[in-house]
């Protein structure tokens, strides 16, 4: 059964978005991908925050990868100071 993470993001006054979607678009979404997500959508929410789909095959593989997305995140976070404000994961029940 697909399992999805929906993570929520906000990048520190004095950043310049952009420079955190770059480094999202270069770093995090490919690694993502490499850890065996089957897709990464980012959603701007605000001029400072972002929301970030992560779909999986199942939960296993997304276990799996977790220690590796860790040390993802904490790079994101060290790099531009971008700091996760929420997770939420769970199993597809229904899609239309």
């Amino acid at each position: 059964m697909p399992y999805v993470t929906i993570t929520t993001w906000e990048v520190p006054e004095g950043v310049h978005q952009e420079v955190s979607l770059r480094n999202l678009r270069e770093k995090r979404l490919p690694a993502l991908k490499a850890l065996g997500a089957t897709r990464v959508i980012v959603i701007r929410t605000s001029d400072r925050t972002t929301a970030a789909i992560s779909e999986w095959p199942d939960k296993r593989t997304r276990d799996e990868a977790y220690a590796a997305i860790a040390q993802v995140r904490e790079k994101l976070r060290t790099e531009d100071g971008s700091r996760m404000t929420g997770e939420m994961l769970g199993e597809v029940i229904a899609e239309a």
